[in-house]
């Protein structure tokens, strides 16, 4: 599992879903994200605007990364 560096405390789903080249577009993001194709923690997550902290999982089509705050 990779460990992806945020600037800030936090960072919304959306914007970390582009950050870890997980996805090209914010477009794209709000389809998987609605397609319930996203989990966070092993949980399905269906908001875009989600707020992401240090040491959180993301999960999409088998790839999990992991949230780094510096």
């Amino acid at each position: 599992m990779d460990d992806i560096e945020i600037r800030d405390q936090s960072i919304r789903l959306g914007q970390f879903l582009k950050l870890a080249n997980l996805i090209e577009s914010g477009a794209d993001a709000k389809a998987v994200i609605a397609d319930e194709m996203v989990s966070v923690n092993d949980e399905v997550e269906t908001r875009r605007g989600r707020q992401l902290h240090d040491g959180d999982v993301v999960e999409l089509g088998g790839v999990s990364v992991r949230v780094a705050a510096r």
